[in-house]
């Protein structure tokens, strides 16, 4: 009896405020479509923690939506960075692609070999840090710090080869 009152009652709390969250939804998530799964996807943790709710489930389900929308915010935004870092732009002449690719290989041979793997891994065949961990038989935590310490160990490594070049250009001039 008691699973049939909570069952009435989370079905009255979504008709009666599930437009209200759904706005606030599709305002947080950029559109509808968006905002619909970021509702359901905060309905389903409400769902699943609904005996544990005291109070007003409002409150849940909007703080809900929020760290949801911002997980999804800090993704893109990492996965812009990465874009960035990893995928220049097409080359117009194939000869600058083969360049391009041994310039990159110079620089991941350079590093030691944790770190080489987990970015090839990691940025290359696009596998997530549990699939990278799973995959070379370590932590979550080592993935993460050999990502860290990669990424900081090329971005000096090309950043002395961009001075460098600077350098002999303006001897060239």
């Amino acid at each position: 009896m008691q699973y049939e009152e909570q069952r009435r009652t989370l079905e009255r709390f979504v008709a009666e405020r599930g437009d209200r969250l759904l706005r606030t939804a599709a305002l947080l998530a950029g559109s509808r479509a968006d905002g619909e799964d970021l509702l359901q996807s905060a309905l389903e943790r409400l769902l699943r923690h609904w005996r544990q709710i005291d109070r007003d489930p409002e409150n849940y389900v909007r703080r809900t939506l929020y760290n949801l929308a911002t997980d999804g915010w800090r993704r893109q935004r990492v996965q812009q960075r990465k874009a960035v870092l990893f995928e220049p732009a097409p080359p117009a002449d194939p000869a600058t692609a083969v360049d391009l690719r041994d310039a990159v290989v110079r620089v991941l041979v350079r590093l030691p070999p944790r770190q080489r793997a987990v970015l090839v891994l990691r940025y290359f065949e696009q596998l997530s840090e549990a699939e990278t961990a799973e995959a070379l038989g370590c932590s979550v935590g080592t993935v993460k710090s050999a990502t860290a310490r990669g990424l900081a160990r090329l971005r000096e490594m090309t950043a002395s080869a961009d001075s460098a070049e600077a350098a002999a250009a303006k001897e060239r001039s």
